[in-house]
């Protein structure tokens, strides 16, 4: 079992859309960027939501997405896990990132996009009750097909089109 921590939030200013995961997997946390794996959707379905250059390096696209009004944060700030896994993190080891801070001081946030299952069970069970009445008012959608390579259930296009009726920039 590995203690693991994510990384502070993806967010510029003027961040009108937060999309959640729920903790980096290992070569994301190697690498100390979101979304790092190859395989890993996340960011060429943001190149095709946003006309970010998914070959790009990770600074400009980090810079194109967050100019774009997008935030990338995880709901974990910290747990156990044996693997990269969503489904091996030791739910007693969870300590949720500090949401109430995080909307305070991106007060222009008007929707919460969950990548994946976790990323939402995760925020309504350790995130939501801590919430002040404002916070709640912030709409959450539903959750969205996870990027991760993990998910093959779903080829690209499926997932691309779920997140297309999801995010319409």
């Amino acid at each position: 079992m590995s203690y693991v921590q994510s990384f502070p939030p993806l967010a510029g200013p003027d961040a009108r859309l937060l999309i959640l995961g729920s903790m980096p997997g290992r070569r994301s946390l190697a690498e100390q960027q979101y979304y790092a794996h190859p395989h890993n959707a996340f960011w060429p379905i943001m190149a095709e939501l946003f006309g970010i250059e998914v070959t790009a390096p990770y600074a400009e696209r980090c810079a194109a997405l967050t100019a774009a009004g997008v935030a990338v944060w995880d709901v974990l700030a910290a747990c156990t896990r044996e693997s990269s896994l969503d489904s091996d993190i030791v739910e007693s080891s969870i300590v949720p990132n500090d949401f109430a801070s995080f909307f305070d001081a991106h007060p222009r946030i008007e929707g919460i996009y969950f990548n994946g299952a976790k990323a939402e069970t995760s925020f309504l069970k350790h995130v939501l009750p801590t919430l002040s009445d404002a916070h709640l008012a912030i709409p959450r959608h539903r959750r969205l097909p996870s990027t991760s390579p993990a998910h093959a259930g779903l080829r690209f296009d499926a997932k691309l089109a779920a997140w297309q009726r999801a995010i319409a920039p």
